[in-house]
């Protein structure tokens, strides 16, 4: 059986041990033939939108929908500049945050329209409107997301994914995933999301670092029955090849304007919990996610100014205002979510008497539950709350496992 069969039959349901033999085909296809996992270097991944052998086939002759931004590149080419060049009928584009191009602020509505490069109309997922209508799907047959994720469940391009494979769940449209290495693929960590905290930077029961692919996230999201009335999707996936989950994987193309370098990216699991704080989280310069601080030069010796950035931050916290914190860009994170700087910056305003301004609303939308900040309020070290996530973690690993499309680094 040649490779394009194996990913040919590649129809995941909710039987485990149906996706349990069709992960175990993946795994042997993601190496080169008698090669050992431990001698693939990160140079060697040939992401899923590279393998055109392996989908073009089932493109041809049909009406294709792509949910796509600027990262859904083949090579130097964009897949819809690439799709169109092989001759395929591409009907319609679905625009996450930030855009079909990349280029649209945090947090900014993105506005449907028409692609002024290729006239291909763009209905937007992101704003009032997060999933596909029936009527955006009347014309298609198959929807192809490509996106470079981050591996974080308040990332929002895997909550667009999911109700992208709601629709065509509904719909019966097939939904298929051109899967794309983790760059925080190598460990999990954090809480896991409890009920009551669902929101679309977290839909469903996972760690904030889920240690999964977008195409074994869908997995995981199909075979679970997470998608709304336990809709399935006939959902196919498009195997990285030559990719395990401890290799070092630095994306060729900033997944998003304010993670521009790889080292924001991993320190994004840990920074990101400064927006629910009244903290900066560094919107507003050229290192987002990489600068912390806040109004008060008691804060710390470091010091930065956040400005008003076209296509990065136009209203960023403390805009124009001098922040006094700490500069992270040249520490290199530990393979985890480092509560520890969260809990210094809450016991410098503790110290002032002002405790009760540093956490906003939005921190437990972001840790998916009210636990983590009473705990780093109640004076627990970082140790102690972490071990209170253990449980949960090892349950979510036991999930976690049958849906594995790659080796696993532990």
């Amino acid at each position: 059986m040649g490779r394009f069969e194996i990913t040919d039959n590649l129809k995941i349901s909710g039987n485990y041990f149906k996706w349990l033999a069709i992960s175990l085909f993946l795994i042997q296809c993601s190496a080169h033939s008698g090669e050992n996992m431990e001698d693939v270097q990160p140079k060697d991944i040939i992401t899923g939108a590279e393998q055109m052998d392996l989908f073009l086939p089932k493109l041809e002759g049909n009406r294709i929908a792509l949910v796509v931004n600027h990262t859904s590149m083949v090579k130097d080419s964009h897949l819809v500049d690439t799709l169109l060049l092989s001759g395929i009928n591409i009907v319609r584009v679905f625009s996450p945050e930030h855009g079909f191009r990349g280029d649209i602020d945090d947090g900014e509505a993105v506005e449907s329209g028409v692609d002024k490069s290729t006239g291909i109309p763009i209905s937007s997922l992101y704003g009032k409107t997060q999933k596909p209508f029936e009527e955006d799907l009347l014309d298609v047959d198959l929807v192809i997301f490509d996106i470079q994720d981050v591996g974080t469940r308040f990332y929002t391009y895997i909550s667009t994914m999911n109700y992208v494979m709601e629709a065509c769940g509904e719909n019966g449209v097939p939904f298929m995933v051109l899967d794309r290495p983790n760059p925080n693929g190598d460990y999990i960590d954090g809480p896991v999301l409890n009920k009551g905290f669902e929101s679309f930077v977290g839909l469903h029961a996972i760690p904030v670092v889920h240690g999964l692919t977008v195409g074994e996230l869908a997995g995981m999201i199909n075979g679970e029955g997470w998608l709304s009335d336990s809709t399935k999707c006939d959902l196919t996936v498009i195997p990285v090849a030559n990719y395990n989950h401890s290799l070092t994987y630095e994306p060729p193309v900033k997944p998003s304007p304010n993670l521009p370098t790889y080292n924001a990216i991993r320190w994004y699991p840990t920074t990101c919990f400064f927006e629910g704080t009244v903290m900066s989280e560094g919107r507003g310069t050229q290192n987002p996610f990489e600068l912390i601080g806040f109004t008060d030069p008691d804060m710390g010796e470091f010091s930065f100014t956040p400005v008003s950035i076209k296509g990065m931050s136009m209203y960023p916290k403390y805009k124009d205002e001098t922040c006094w914190g700490i500069d992270l860009r040249n520490v290199v994170p530990e393979r985890k979510i480092n509560l520890q700087v969260v809990i210094d910056f809450y016991n410098k305003f503790k110290a002032k008497g002002e405790e009760g301004t540093f956490f906003k609303d939005y921190f437990n939308t972001l840790a998916g539950t009210d636990k983590l900040q009473k705990q780093i309020v109640s004076g627990l070290a970082e140790e102690e709350i972490r071990a209170s996530w253990q449980a949960e973690l090892e349950a979510y690993k036991k999930l976690r496992e049958r849906y594995l499309l790659y080796p696993d680094s532990e």
